[in-house]
């Protein structure tokens, strides 16, 4: 057998040295529990709920759980007001609320009139409530009308 000597190969030759790039931007770190998007609220849809269960809803066949009446409170107590009953009524695993805001101040200024009944459903929506309200809907005449609300409140698990 014949031995064949190998030469070692060239080296090719290194690559142009490249312009120093500019400083890269720390992309933000991941939010340890990020906070998921929800659909904001509007009266009588189904969002994170089923149809069937916003139709029962809507025509208040679900049992009452609890009320709250926001008549005669300022802006700044209904919300505070709003806020507690939902925490509260979240972590004593109720599902169905009756929120009264009633219809208004029927004299004076009308632009300022059922400032409650326009504000609730903001509320409803806000971060700190939304995670909590599956759905609301107008309630049926029997529990007060254009003048209350129903909250279906999400099950504790």
């Amino acid at each position: 057998p014949r031995a064949e000597a190998t030469l070692p190969l060239p080296l090719p030759p290194p690559p142009p040295p490249v312009a120093a790039a500019p400083p890269a931007v720390r992309p933000l770190p991941p939010a340890i529990h990020p906070t998921p998007r929800r659909t904001p609220l509007d009266a009588g849809a189904a969002v994170d709920v089923d149809a069937r269960t916003v139709e029962r809803l809507k025509r208040g066949r679900m049992a009452i759980d609890g009320r709250l009446d926001l008549h005669g409170l300022t802006q700044a107590e209904a919300h505070a007001a709003l806020h507690g009953v939902v925490r509260s009524a979240v972590a004593q695993g109720r599902r169905c609320i009756l929120v009264i805001t009633g219809r208004g101040d029927w004299g004076g200024d009308r632009a300022n009139r059922g400032v409650l009944r326009r504000m609730v459903p903001r509320w409803l929506n806000e971060p700190a409530v939304r995670p909590h309200v599956l759905a609301y809907a107008e309630a049926q005449p029997r529990d007060g009308g254009a003048g209350a609300l129903y909250l279906l409140l999400r099950r504790r698990r």
